[in-house]
């Protein structure tokens, strides 16, 4: 191998070298059983983040005008309403309002529904930030993993 080969390969990552080598890894969801596109397959992460920033928000302004006397503690209320609004929300009917929006679920990786201690533990992790930012080839979270959950597309 040649220094421009190696260089290649550290540049475009452990996962291009591999498929360079003939290890074939499918479509993020093939190890889960799930479908590749539409109804049932995994979400991407744009519509993840895009769920998690209006989640925030709405929760930012609950914060704001109920909760918090000062602007100082604005950023601790809006955790705090965050984890339990995701509690009860995803522990229930499995989504919240902004996943809602973006056509989302969280379900169990086995099927069905995400159970309510599953649900807050994944919660509970998500509001730690670094499990959500610690991905597999699934492009599911540490979180994801550990509460045996899977974000789908509605």
């Amino acid at each position: 191998m040649d220094k421009r080969q190696a260089i290649g390969s550290w540049l475009s990552g452990p996962r291009a070298a591999a498929e360079q080598m003939g290890v074939e890894f499918g479509y993020r969801g093939r190890r889960l059983g799930l479908p590749e596109e539409g109804p049932g397959s995994i979400a991407g992460p744009g519509r993840r983040v895009a769920a998690l920033a209006i989640d925030w928000l709405l929760c930012m302004v609950i914060a704001y005008g109920l909760l918090a006397a000062d602007r100082t503690s604005v950023g601790n209320w809006t955790l705090a309403v965050f984890v339990v609004m995701a509690i009860l929300t995803v522990g229930t009917i499995g989504t919240t309002p902004g996943k809602r929006m973006l056509g989302l679920r969280v379900v169990s990786v086995h099927g069905g529904r995400l159970t309510f201690p599953r649900g807050a533990l994944r919660t509970v992790l998500l509001a730690m930030a670094v499990p959500a930012l610690i991905w597999d080839r699934d492009q599911r979270g540490l979180h994801d993993r550990l509460a045996g959950a899977v974000q789908v597309r509605i």
